[in-house]
């Protein structure tokens, strides 16, 4: 695979081949549960038509997607900004090491910025070795604050 790799938002036309690879993501990557295909293609299209509330962005290489990335939108009270949530970043296995997932990684950053977010935040499972190489390399740093959740 050459390096020619184009990263552009999320369209219409792409709904099946990011359907696909978000079920890779999801289900063999995280190891979770096969969601219900509507559900999934709901939130896909939801994206796609409410860009307020967030954006997807894609790999492209030859006509076939290879990852992409989901970006969430909300706001920041002490920054009197909206901040964006990097929810997701994925690349296939057979696409890994052409810096991809970097590119992707770069449009997220180039987006909130050319939108005067206030930042962007993430997280990688504290075993994700190689996600947490690429942070580090793109200037991400540990936040000072600590990551909760309840379901």
């Amino acid at each position: 695979m050459n390096h020619h790799v184009v990263i552009r938002p999320a369209t219409e036309q792409d709904i099946s081949e990011l359907y696909e690879l978000m079920l890779q993501y999801i289900v063999d990557f995280y190891k979770q549960p096969v969601p219900k295909e509507r559900d999934l293609k709901d939130l896909i299209h939801y994206l796609m038509e409410n860009p307020s509330s967030g954006l997807q962005f894609v790999a492209e290489h030859q006509g076939e997607l290879v990852g992409f990335a989901t970006l969430y939108f909300t706001f920041s009270t002490l920054k009197v900004k909206k901040q964006a949530i990097l929810n997701d970043l994925f690349v296939i296995p057979n696409a890994r090491g052409k810096k991809i997932g970097q590119k992707l990684f770069q449009a997220c950053l180039e987006y909130i910025r050319e939108n005067d977010f206030a930042f962007m935040t993430w997280e990688t499972a504290k075993d994700n070795k190689i996600a947490q190489s690429l942070y580090n390399k793109m200037g991400g740093k540990l936040s000072e604050w600590l990551y909760y959740e309840i379901s």
